[in-house]
């Protein structure tokens, strides 16, 4: 496999074997903070925009589904046309994206920037997939780890950077920082990581990308909006269903075309199914913390169990679990080389449970809550990591990008789920002080036990990822060999 780009000297890579896996976790952290970066001012958008409420809702709504249908797509776009191109025009739309956003006072064109910031979030799957082609076999291993949990390290450091922007200068900075990071990326992708020439013979299956496209959207618009319209309201449940009945028809035309967007057949394969589905029950865990916590820390302390913190000093007690996942990529790439990945992946998932129950238990003060967050972030940086070198594994290296891709939409579906269900369970049970009505103690303790519960089922669902097979299309992320001067 020779690599076609001159850009990067390959003594700088023999020397530097590290400096792609910056760039491209960086790029990961980029392209997922903008998913949380109007969260803090969500409470303003209508007045910002001049819009309703309702309306101003879809800003944060539109990025996350603009996401979940990019990750597969840009994943079959990478197989076909090569990783680091994908990766180049990710970062490039992502900092047009922002721009739009930068020079947006009202609702249409934040809508299209925010759309477009979704669909940059395709750079995270494609990354990992070329993990294993740029780095030598000591590295792969941490490489894929980090990567992986930039998806939850950057919504968490998203937090804490938003609100200390917003407090201090216009919101449209918001946006500004994001341009400047993505530049950055654009930048650093370009010149810094090796195109690698893994581009397989085939076409873009763009009816598959319409299809997929049109069934996510329909079935995530309804999860999305079930705790404003209400589970049973006939638009949750006929976006639900109409996005399901596109989704089976979409499955179907899979299956018989010659070249499709995704390999059904391969996302069948029992490892890659189970993992599949085991992170859409670690990404519930995962988004579950987030919804809750920040509440339960600025929630007013007349209530008797809130803490009165500010939206700033709330992400900073939040700060720490995100920088966590980072901390424990090593840890997971040891553990994967120790027990293997299943049982990484179990390891992972059981701390992440363990973190709720420290919530349960301890929710009386900020340094408590902090602390649940921690653990669960640890558990969410093991587990995370865990799952791409399963999938990885498992699939021919030509439907790597594609395969990851996948595994990150079913984490995106976990967390689509838990903000619904969180909001929801959050919503069903209030106590009203001072004129304003606040979710009850119980509410959150509600959080905490689903929060429990989708962790430790998603040890129960590892449990059955069977042993890896070894084949000649499959082969172990460690058997693949370092870059060199053949690649440069």
């Amino acid at each position: 496999m020779s690599d076609t780009s001159t850009l990067v000297p390959a003594r700088l890579l023999r020397e530097h074997p590290a400096l792609p896996v910056v760039v491209l976790c960086f790029g990961g952290l980029t392209a997922s903070l903008t998913q949380t970066l109007l969260i803090p001012i969500q409470s303003e958008l209508p007045q910002l925009l001049h819009t309703t409420g309702a309306n101003a809702a879809w800003v944060i709504t539109i990025t996350l589904l603009a996401g979940g249908v990019a990750m597969p797509t840009a994943g079959r776009l990478a197989d076909l046309y090569g990783k680091q191109r994908v990766l180049v025009a990710s970062a490039g739309l992502l900092v047009v994206a922002s721009v739009i956003c930068a020079l947006s006072d009202s609702l249409a064109p934040m809508l299209v920037g925010r759309a477009l910031q979704g669909l940059a979030m395709g750079f995270i799957p494609v990354g990992i997939s070329l993990m294993r082609e740029i780095t030598p076999p000591r590295l792969t291993g941490t490489a894929i780890a980090a990567m992986s949990a930039t998806l939850g390290v950057g919504g968490a450091i998203g937090l804490p950077l938003s609100a200390f922007v917003a407090q201090h200068w216009n919101w449209h900075a918001l946006f500004w920082v994001a341009a400047a990071l993505a530049a950055a990326v654009l930048a650093s992708a370009w010149f810094l990581v090796p195109h690698v020439a893994d581009a397989a013979p085939g076409r873009f299956d763009g009816i598959g990308a319409l299809g997929l496209a049109v069934g996510l959207v329909g079935f995530l618009v309804g999860v999305s909006k079930a705790s404003d319209w209400g589970w049973t309201d006939p638009r949750t449940l006929g976006s639900m269903a109409a996005g399901v009945v596109v989704l089976l028809v979409w499955g179907r035309y899979q299956v018989g075309t010659g070249e499709p967007l995704v390999d059904l057949r391969t996302t069948a394969r029992l490892p890659v199914l189970m993992t599949n589905v085991a992170a859409v029950a670690v990404g519930f865990g995962m988004m579950a913390q987030a919804i809750v916590v920040p509440q339960l820390l600025q929630i007013p302390k007349v209530t008797g169990y809130g803490l009165g913190q500010s939206i700033l000093a709330a992400g900073l007690w939040m700060a720490p679990s995100g920088l966590m996942m980072l901390v424990f990529a090593p840890v997971s790439a040891r553990l994967m080389v120790v027990v293997g990945a299943k049982r990484t992946l179990m390891i992972g998932a059981t701390v992440l449970g363990s973190g709720y129950l420290v919530g349960f238990f301890l929710m009386g003060s900020a340094w408590e809550l902090m602390l649940a967050c921690i653990v669960a972030s640890a558990g969410v940086g093991i587990g995370y990591a865990a799952m791409p070198t399963l999938i990885l594994d498992a699939v021919p290296m030509q439907e790597a990008a594609s395969a990851v891709g996948v595994n990150a939409l079913m984490r995106s579906v976990g967390t689509t789920l838990a903000a619904a269900v969180m909001a929801t369970v959050l919503t069903s049970s209030t106590k009203v002080v001072g004129g304003f009505a606040f979710p009850t103690e119980g509410a959150f303790k509600w959080c905490f036990t689903l929060g429990a519960v989708s962790a430790f089922a998603g040890v129960a669902i590892a449990a059955f990822v069977p042993r890896r097979e070894v084949t000649d299309q499959a082969a172990p992320a460690a058997a693949v060999s370092a870059p060199g001067p053949a690649r440069r």
